[in-house]
Formats: structure tokens, sequence, C-alpha cells
């Protein structure tokens, strides 16, 4: 397909120097569309080649004004996560090697001052995550008037961040007569919705794949488990059971990622932490320990979930289920990609019985029941099942309330307006709640 476009010779040799012979399916359906200038809403499984397919186009466009070009940035690609923000660039620089178009990236955690006189050299390309772009835009170190292109990658994510007001006041910022593209993992995501609504202009759809269908090329195995105890014996001997060449582990805290990497480590494995509290130079050491394969193992929460693209990563572990069916897909999706095999493996307690089952139904999945030997389980699942395959609670019959307060309400009640007022001579009367009481006269 590659061949069969109008391509500028310095985007064909970079191309060439990235051995894409053959386009992906959603390549071959985004590129030519985004070539004629529409707005699109892209949405593909992870590991199809989203990337490249919007980086092409834009580039082209560069390209094609180069030397008319003015001062500011010709494209900004926004993104979740810095982890995300590096392997865009790192691909946009292979992609743009043979060109004269330069690319840089804008992450939090970074210096202010050094990324400022980043951007006075005139990027072509920035790819950014919005809060600190935004910040630079506020403090006029960046330039959107000239903006061509506008790309939202893995937009259901950067929403559930939190950076639905910064993307729609960066938008504002941009030139009116600019390209939108915006790539999620699902369009019926509610917000994505909303800012399509707002941001694009008559946007062509393109949908590649089932999205809530797993990777084919990927074993969804599932192993019970009857306490944390169990789960950190399960997870060593899994791991030590070998098999693969790179590892994920997942959890759904970060300080449970921290614990199970020490964990690990303590086991003399090669292993190393990514979560959201790391400062940037240290998730870059550590994704540079996992690319050059001084690490094998990375015990990581849902940040590494999104956009993580390492090759040779063939084992994902779910030590906690995730909350629903689509954060499962993301984080298997960082094994099995580009059609290699892979192995996700997911751990289970009975607390965690009715999320798996979730998944299950929303994935049309059936997790391959596996066991460890010596470390089978003595939950085998729930005594009783509802139709939909979840646990059965026993309710409660509903006692009558006994408190202090409604027993004083029931007496009360009964005696209506009965009240005792002790006369001074030590006889009682008593009194039906309406009859005021007689005030005893003074004495004289």
């Amino acid at each position: 397909m590659f061949e069969e476009l109008q391509l500028d010779r310095h985007l064909r040799l970079g191309i060439d120097a990235l051995a894409l012979t053959e386009a992906t399916e959603v390549q071959k359906l985004t590129v030519p569309m985004a070539l004629q200038d529409k707005d699109l809403l892209v949405s593909a499984e992870t590991g199809s080649g989203k990337t490249l397919a919007y980086l092409i186009p834009l580039s082209q466009k560069i390209l094609a004004v180069s030397s008319t070009r003015q001062t500011g940035t010709l494209a900004l690609i926004l993104v979740p996560t810095r982890e995300l923000a590096r392997q865009v660039l790192k691909q946009c620089r292979q992609l743009l090697i043979m060109s004269p178009i330069q690319a840089q990236a804008i992450t939090g955690g970074a210096d202010f001052k050094y990324q400022k006189a980043q951007l006075r050299k005139d990027p072509e390309i920035v790819v950014a995550t919005p809060g600190r772009f935004l910040e630079h835009c506020q403090k006029r170190s960046a330039d959107l008037s000239g903006l061509q292109t506008l790309v939202l990658d893995e937009a259901d994510r950067m929403l559930d961040m939190g950076f639905r007001e910064d993307v729609l006041k960066i938008a504002e910022l941009s030139a009116d007569s600019k390209q939108v593209l915006l790539l999620s993992a699902t369009l019926s995501h509610r917000g994505v919705g909303d800012i399509a609504e707002t941001l694009l202009h008559e946007p062509q759809q393109i949908a590649v794949g089932q999205v809530r269908q797993p990777h084919s090329s990927i074993t969804h195995q599932l192993i019970l488990a009857d306490s944390q105890e169990h789960k950190d014996k399960l997870l060593t001997a899994l791991i030590k059971e070998g098999g693969f060449h790179r590892a994920l582990v997942f959890s759904n805290k970060r300080t449970t990622a921290v614990r199970l990497s020490n964990l690990l480590r303590y086991e003399d494995l090669r292993c190393g932490c990514l979560h959201g509290e790391m400062s940037t130079e240290e998730r870059k050491h550590v994704m540079h320990q996992f690319h050059d394969g001084k690490v094998h193992i990375v015990c990581a929460s849902d940040l590494a979930a999104r956009g993580l693209d390492v090759s040779g990563i063939d084992l994902v572990v779910n030590y906690d289920i995730p909350y629903s069916g689509d954060n499962y897909l993301h984080r298997t999706g960082r094994t099995g990609r580009a059609g290699a095999k892979g192995l996700a493996v997911s751990l289970a307690n009975a607390s965690e019985w009715n999320m798996m089952v979730g998944i299950e139904r929303y994935l049309a999945l059936r997790f391959e029941r596996r066991t460890l030997t010596g470390l089978k389980a003595k939950y085998s699942g729930p005594k009783k099942v509802k139709s939909s395959g979840k646990a059965s609670g026993v309710k409660k019959k509903k006692e009558k309330a006994t408190t202090e307060k409604s027993k004083t309400r029931t007496r009360n009640q009964k005696n209506i307006g009965k009240r005792r007022a002790k006369a001074t001579d030590g006889t009682v009367v008593v009194n039906d709640g309406f009859t005021p009481l007689k005030k005893k006269k003074p004495r004289e």
C-alpha cells in the first residue's frame, strides 16, 4: 500500500528503514483518509499499528509545506502518560530519520526551563502529556497558531485520567483549520463521544476488528487463590517456572506493585517496578533496563497498561483482577503483539470471583483453569451461583429494629401525653399531656 501512496522521498526512505513491507489493516484504512485532510475517529485493538497510522500522514503534510513553514508547532500529539510519549517519540524519530523534520517530547516530571529551550528550537512535531503542555501554552513558550494536525492518542485513557479540560483548552489555543485525529481503544466511551462532538468536524469513523474481543494469539488462564499469602507463593512459583522472555505483573494499587517487586527481588529474580509516583528519571531507568534485558520482570500499576510497547513480553500476570473488562484487555494487550504468542495468567481469590466472571461475560471469554503443583487452592469457587455465574449470597432476614430510640418511641406512643409530676407534699399528679399542671402555691 505504501508504494501506491504519493509520499515524500524522505518519508519513503524512513518507511524502508523501518522495513515496513506490508501495512496493517488500521493503516490501510486510516492513512489514505488522513491524507485527504479529514477528521477521523479511529478504534482498533492494541498492537495494531495505530501509531504509524497517524504519524505517516501528519509527517507527509509537514514535508509538503516545509519550504513555506512559519514558526510554531505543526503537529501536536497528546498522550496520557510519559511512557507512551517516549515510545511515540521514538517511533516518530525512526520514521523521520531521513528527513529534516524535528520531533520533541514535552511531559511532566522533566525540567520546565529545558523544555522551554527545546520549544524555542521550533520542532515541527511535539508529543506531549496534556497537563505539562497546557502549562507551556499558558506561559507562552508553545505556539499553536499554525498547527496543522492535532492527534489525541489513547483518548479514552486521557479522559479517565481527568485531562478533558486540559485537552479542550489546548484545542482552543490552536488554529481553527487544524485536522483532528482521535484514537481510542473504544469509541463507546461516553467522554470520547462528547469530546469528538466538540473538536471534530464531520469525522469519518474507522473501527478495526472487535475491540472487546481478546487477541486470538493470547492464552488466558486463571489460578484460584485462598489469600494474599497464597497469591504471593503462586506468583513466585509461576515466575520461577520460567518459560518466558519478559513478564509484566499487574496490580490494582501502587503499594502492591512495590511490595511484589521487593518480594521477587528477595527471591533473587531480576525485577523492576513501575508506577505513577516515580520520577521521570526513575521510570526511564526501569524501562531502559527492561528493554536491555537487565531486568526480566516489571511489577506495575495500571500506568503501564496503556501504550507500553516492549518487544518480547510473553507473559502477563494479573496479581489483582482488574476492575473492568477494558482494563483486562489493555493489560493483556502488552503480550501477543504483532501476531506473536502470549500468555495471560490471572490470580483470583473469593472476593474477586464476581469481577472475574464479569470480565468473562463482557469479553465473551472463558478462562482456562490452571493449578500449580503443591499450591492448589482450597477455594474452588462459590457454593451457589446465579445464572450469570456470579456468587449467590445468602440474604439475612431483616430483624425489627431494637434500638433504644425505637423502644422509647413505642413506650411514648402507648402513654401518649402521660407525664408524672411529683408534688411537694409527696402526692403524685398524673397529667394527660393536655391539661396544664396546676402550679403549687408558694409557701407563705
